[in-house]
C-alpha cells in the first residue's frame, strides 16, 4: 500500500527536475540579481531597491512600456478574433481543404528570421508592398514602413498577426470539430443564418478555447523580440522598441545585468497580472453566455 501511494511522485521527480533547474532557479536568481549591481564582470553587490528606483525614473522604460501595451491592445484582439473566421473556413468539408489548412500553418513553422528578413523586402521603399498600392493609385509615393516612427510599430504588429493566425486557427479548429452538428442542424430548421449560428452557436461554444487563445497571445505580445531584433533593430528613434528588447539591450548592451533583471521582473509582474485578469474575465463571459 505504502509502495502504490509512492509511485506516482516517483514519475514526477524527472519533470520537478527538468522545471526546477531550467524555469524556478533562473527565475529566482533573477530576482535576487534585480537587487544587486551586476555587470557580469565583476561580483554583483546588493543595491537593495536602486534598480527599481531608476526604472521608473527612466523615461525610456515608460516609453518601451507604453508602446509593449500598445503592441498587446492591437495584436491581441487581432489575434483572438481574426483565426475564429479563418478556422471557419478549413472546417468546410470540400476537397483539397488540408491543402489549404497545411498552407496556412506555413508561416507558424518558418523561423522568424527568414520571416523577418521576407517582410523586410516587402516594407521597402521599392519593396513589393509599395509597388503594389503604387499600382492601385491608393499611394503617389514610397512609404516608409520601417524606417518612420509612425509606421515602424505597425509595421512589425503586422508580421506578428500574419504568422501567429495559422498557430491559432488550429486551436479553433479542434474547438470548433468538437461541437456537435446537430446543433447547427436545429438552427438551419429554426431559420438561423450562417452569421447567427457563428454568435449563438460557435462563439459561445469555443469560449474555452478563445481564453487560451487570449492568455497564450498576450504573453506572446508581452515578449515580443525576435521580429523587432531582426527587422528594426528597436528603430528608428526608439519607435518600434518593446519592453522586452529594452531588457536585452541593458543586459547585454550595456552590461546592466541587475537593471535588467529589475526590468523583467516588472514584466514578469505585469504578464502575471494580466493573465488572472483575463482568466477572471473570459471565465465570467463563459458563464454568461452559456446561462
Amino acid at each position: 500500500m505504502r509502495r502504490s501511494l509512492l509511485t506516482p511522485y516517483l514519475f514526477l521527480i524527472p519533470g520537478c527536475i527538468i522545471l526546477g533547474a531550467f524555469i524556478f532557479y533562473p527565475m529566482l536568481n533573477a530576482i535576487w540579481l534585480s537587487f544587486t549591481d551586476y555587470n557580469m564582470i565583476t561580483e554583483p553587490s546588493f543595491v537593495g531597491l536602486d534598480n527599481y528606483k531608476e526604472i521608473f525614473q527612466d523615461d525610456m522604460f515608460w516609453k518601451v512600456l507604453f508602446q509593449t501595451f500598445l503592441y498587446l491592445f492591437i495584436v491581441v484582439p487581432s489575434l483572438v478574433i481574426l483565426p475564429i473566421f479563418l478556422a471557419i473556413l478549413v472546417n468546410q468539408k470540400i476537397k483539397g481543404i488540408g491543402f489549404f489548412r497545411s498552407a496556412y500553418y506555413v508561416p507558424v513553422v518558418t523561423s522568424m528570421v527568414v520571416v523577418g528578413i521576407t517582410w523586410k523586402w516587402v516594407y521597402a521603399d521599392k519593396g513589393v508592398l509599395n509597388y503594389l498600392l503604387d499600382s492601385m493609385g491608393i499611394i503617389s509615393g514610397p512609404i516608409h514602413w520601417l524606417t518612420s516612427p509612425s509606421t515602424s510599430i505597425f509595421a512589425v504588429m503586422a508580421v506578428t498577426v500574419w504568422k501567429g493566425l495559422g498557430y491559432y486557427m488550429v486551436i479553433y479548429l479542434a474547438g470548433l470539430q468538437s461541437i456537435p452538428s446537430d446543433l447547427y442542424e436545429a438552427a438551419d430548421i429554426d431559420g438561423a443564418s450562417k452569421l447567427q449560428q457563428i454568435f449563438h452557436i460557435t462563439i459561445p461554444l469555443l469560449m474555452p478555447s478563445i481564453m487560451i487563445v487570449s492568455i497564450m497571445s498576450s504573453i506572446s505580445a508581452m515578449k515580443v523580440f525576435e521580429e523587432i531584433f531582426v527587422m528594426t533593430g528597436g528603430g528608428p528613434l526608439n519607435s518600434s522598441k518593446t519592453l522586452v528588447f529594452y531588457i536585452y539591450e541593458e543586459a547585454f548592451g550595456n552590461l546592466q545585468m541587475g537593471y535588467a533583471s529589475a526590468a523583467g521582473v516588472i514584466l514578469f509582474l505585469i504578464t502575471l497580472i494580466l493573465s488572472i485578469i483575463n482568466i477572471k474575465f473570459m471565465s465570467k463571459k463563459e458563464t454568461e453566455m452559456r446561462g
